[in-house]
């Protein structure tokens, strides 16, 4: 195996990020008309509550991943910018929001997410399937992925939230088995590939993500690709993992570029039908590519 450089980051100051973690500045007509939407129809994006590095690449091709169910989140995951804590209200309005802001964007392919609900008995489904379902009805010609939380083993709720008609069902794993407890607290290693598995019998393409940068090793993230593969998994994504704020985890190392293209390669040979590896990916980066694979 190649042995690549990484380059550590100490955990009490944020270091100069390298050159390959370089994005440009949102800027652009194409940019201003999806933030004039994104305000206009009151709606949240991953893009902006995760942080995300890709925003302006994103939003400047029309497109954005809308997030439902409020933008406060049940779960203290230490690596998400997500805020946490008790949610409000659900809307039951915002279904038809996002599919009327998806149709006057004109987006061929839709990626719709959400923050945990888990103080819900349904974890949120019925607003999941009805935004789906009004977003097919009336953008027919729309692919939709769906980027779902974990359910907690609530089944009738995953399979509530994956029947309305999308075509790609994803549920991050974000990092490896044994840096579970510290980076996901409330989840579950075994839980998450059940949730994977069980979609995929369900008849669906599944797709889950991975960030690197926590300290894991080479050989644990090979496992999570095996263990991804045993469960049915099409798609994966392996993106850098950045540290949104100084309360939250420390980037333990940045990997490489070359050694995301050498992971992407193990992938592929494991039996993942697609990979998307880079230090800019993110889980709904080049999401269109992911739906026929």
């Amino acid at each position: 195996m190649i042995e690549l450089p990484v380059i550590s980051e100490n955990t009490t100051q944020r270091t100069r990020k390298p050159d390959w973690l370089r994005v440009k500045l949102p800027v652009g007509k194409e940019y201003a008309r999806v933030r004039q939407l994104v305000d206009q129809y009151k709606l949240h994006t991953i893009c902006e509550s995760g942080n995300c590095p890709n925003m302006g690449e994103c939003w400047g091709r029309g497109t954005a991943t809308f997030m439902i169910l409020g933008n406060v989140c049940t779960r203290s995951c230490t690596f998400c910018a997500v805020a946490t804590g008790r949610p409000p209200e659900y809307d039951t309005e915002e279904p038809q929001r996002v599919a009327e802001a998806i149709k006057l964007m004109g987006v061929k392919h839709a990626v719709i997410t959400s923050v945990n609900r888990d103080e819900l008995k349904d974890r949120g489904a019925e607003i999941w399937y009805q935004t789906v379902a009004q977003t097919k009805e009336l953008c027919p010609d729309t692919t939709i992925e769906t980027l779902i939380p974990d359910v907690k083993g609530n089944w009738e709720a995953l399979y509530r939230m994956i029947s309305a008609g999308q075509e790609v069902v994803s549920h991050n794993m974000e990092t490896v088995e044994t840096l579970y407890r510290r980076v996901r607290p409330q989840a579950k290693y075994q839980r998450s590939l059940e949730q994977i598995k069980r979609t995929k019998e369900f008849g669906k393409r599944t797709k889950s993500g991975i960030m690197l940068g926590l300290g894991e090793k080479p050989e644990e993230v090979y496992k999570a690709m095996d263990d991804l593969v045993a469960h049915g998994l099409d798609v994966l994504t392996l993106g850098q993992y950045l540290q949104p704020t100084k309360m939250h985890i420390a980037v333990a190392e940045f990997i490489h570029p070359d050694m995301f293209a050498q992971y992407r390669e193990e992938g592929l040979k494991r039996g993942i039908k697609y990979v998307e590896s880079g230090p800019l990916v993110r889980s709904s980066y080049h999401a269109e590519r992911h739906v026929n694979v």
